[in-house]
């Protein structure tokens, strides 16, 4: 059992619209006599039941499972999980269980008691499930509603507990009444464990409970889809599904804490940003006014020259910076050139009223009044694309993809290294986008097997130079190996060290926990 999640009747019209209908359970089953500690439902309640119209789905809630199994299991779940699996300082969420018995996530709290020893009982709320891997990957959805369950029930029995200690200060009565061992066991069978209807004095809990608890399993499995994977996970694959896990846990410490609603709508607001920027090449067409739909479009607007600049401070992992009135034209330059790069290598602002560090994103989109920092506009590692009105003149006069005649676009960058060279990524890519026989669908085919070549290079000098800690002179032999020397050289290696830092935490976690369990190869 558990408490209904803070906001549910504003939530009401949404359940019903997700199908969930709450009737009472006609089958009423024979229950033994209890105290009201240990009773949820009245002995002469039925029981609920909550049906999902588009799936089918029953959500039962009785005072004990019907299945013999299934009471065994969650018997068992109920007591760990008030006895010795609680977490440190024994208020908090904890995951155990094993294959036999099932998995459990448990989260333990107090409510508090006038008349309980301490002022206070202990209650936890658990789920079980045979899947261990669903039920780790829930963790932060049913952290964050749990808690806020949590806090609404502890919140209501603390109102009636003050209300309860006002009429009859229990504190000063236990330490007045006379105390000895003949009477000590008549005292406690006295006082009776009280149910949580009373502590909180709701009427209607369990119906709430089994309303909030219906709505927490629906969702739960509806956030959670399957995924036909041919092959290993790439790494962009493995670096979003890291940066979502990492939002997840982010909003469920923000809403946690005082004020934390409004600091995760923010949040949220800024990971939606953050998303669409690195949305796919369909999102362009969402887009308002004129747009950049393809790299070969943009190197056709910019001309070659200022296009291969301009790449190759992407490439190399120098700021971009483009600053203009356009907000949506500006967005989809940055959908077109994050194309080029690892998902993992990717932090993008894109548009600001205030310039931004190097260090907070390498894609940065400024209105046209923003100043540049002197530190930023001498230094070789970025780039300023400045993008000003033509002429005017009505866009629908021109056509929306007539972007050359609406604006002009200056590129400046006091970088003084020549660009000219490589990277041989670069090069092979020109080579694509100036063959106007090759489809735009084709070029991106193209620069899909580039990345993925070049990102495999990467994980071997990432294996070879940190996880093995090679010296300089095997490292250059590994990079003549890769095809990373000649001419170009320098920009290959800037690549393959920037590039390095896109890795999946995942994927450097294998490396390392792989040395630390001996299984390197003699050679190494």
């Amino acid at each position: 059992a558990g408490a209904p999640v803070p906001g549910d009747r504003d939530r009401d019209g949404d359940r019903e619209g997700e199908g969930l209908t709450m009737r009472a359970n006609s089958s009423a089953t024979q229950r033994g006599e209890m105290c009201d500690g240990c009773r949820s439902l009245p002995a002469s309640h039925p029981g609920f039941v909550s049906i999902d119209n588009e799936t089918g789905i029953r959500f039962l809630s009785h005072q004990h499972p019907r299945q013999s199994q299934l009471f065994s299991v969650v018997r068992q779940a109920c007591v760990r999980s008030l006895s010795c699996e609680v977490c440190p300082g024994r208020e908090g969420p904890i995951f155990f269980g094993d294959e036999q018995h099932g998995f459990v996530f448990s989260h333990t709290f107090f409510i508090k008691d006038s008349l309980a020893r301490g002022f206070q009982r202990w209650y936890s709320i658990v789920m079980v499930a045979m899947d261990r891997i669903y039920l780790i990957n829930s963790w932060p959805f049913l952290l964050r509603h749990l808690r806020l369950t949590i806090q609404s029930l502890q919140s209501t029995a603390l109102k009636v507990f003050d209300n309860e200690q006002g009429v009859c200060p229990q504190r000063a009565v236990r330490m007045n009444s006379v105390f000895s061992p003949a009477v000590f066991p008549h005292q406690r069978s006295g006082n009776a464990a009280r149910s949580l209807t009373s502590l909180t004095q709701h009427p209607n809990l369990w119906a709430s409970l089994h309303s909030s608890f219906s709505w927490l399993l629906k969702a739960c499995g509806s956030r959670l889809t399957e995924k036909l994977l041919e092959g290993a996970p790439t790494e962009d694959t493995l670096v979003l599904i890291e940066r979502q896990t990492e939002q997840e846990e982010e909003m469920s410490c923000w809403e946690g804490a005082e004020g934390g609603s409004a600091k995760s709508q923010r949040h949220q607001s800024e990971s939606e940003l953050g998303h669409d920027f690195l949305c796919d090449d369909a999102k362009l067409d969402e887009l308002p006014g004129p747009k950049f739909r393809s790299l070969r479009h943009l190197r056709q607007v910019l001309g070659a020259a200022e296009f291969r600049q301009l790449v190759w401070h992407v490439l190399m992992g120098n700021q971009v910076i483009w600053r203009g009135a356009d907000p949506g034209l500006i967005q989809s330059a940055f959908t077109v050139l994050k194309s080029l790069l690892p998902v993992g290598c990717v932090r993008s602002v894109p548009y600001s009223a205030q310039y931004e560090e190097a260090y907070k994103c390498n894609f940065l989109g400024l209105s046209p009044d923003v100043p540049i920092p002197t530190h930023v506009s001498s230094s070789e590692f970025s780039v300023l694309v400045d993008i000003s009105s033509e002429r005017s003149c009505q866009i629908s006069a021109v056509g929306e993809d007539d972007i050359s005649s609406l604006y002009q676009f200056t590129i400046s960058s006091a970088n003084t290294q020549p660009t000219d060279r490589g990277p041989t990524l670069l090069n092979k890519l020109e080579v694509a986008l100036s063959n106007e026989n090759l489809s735009v669908d084709v070029v991106s085919h193209c620069l899909l097997c580039l990345k993925e070549e070049w990102m495999n290079k990467v994980k071997v000098l990432f294996k070879f130079s940190k996880v093995d800690g090679r010296g300089r002179e095997d490292t250059q032999k590994v990079l003549a190996l890769l095809g990373a020397t000649g001419p170009g050289e320098d920009d290959n290696v800037r690549l393959l060290k920037f590039w390095m830092t896109g890795l999946s935490k995942t994927y450097k976690s294998h490396l390392m926990t792989a040395v630390r369990g001996g299984e390197r190869s003699p050679s190494q």
